[in-house]
């Protein structure tokens, strides 16, 4: 993700699924697609998808903090 939207992200941001409302926390990673944790979000393999609902990477939005 060259220069795209996705680099603005900060690498600790929480993403939601506009879908199902999954949360990708690179604290914790991903084990359905194996993404070991400490991996942020900008960072995920391009054929990606949200795991609960397949949705892809397109549909996230950076969860704002508590």
């Amino acid at each position: 993700m060259s220069d795209a939207p996705g680099e603005r992200i900060d690498r600790n941001s929480r993403m939601e699924c506009r879908i199902c409302w999954y949360v990708y926390d690179p604290a914790i990673g991903d084990p359905v697609w194996q993404v070991p944790p400490g991996t942020p979000f900008t960072r995920l393999p391009e054929h990606w998808k949200c795991p609960e609902c397949d949705g892809l990477r397109q549909q996230f939005m950076v969860l704002a903090d508590d």
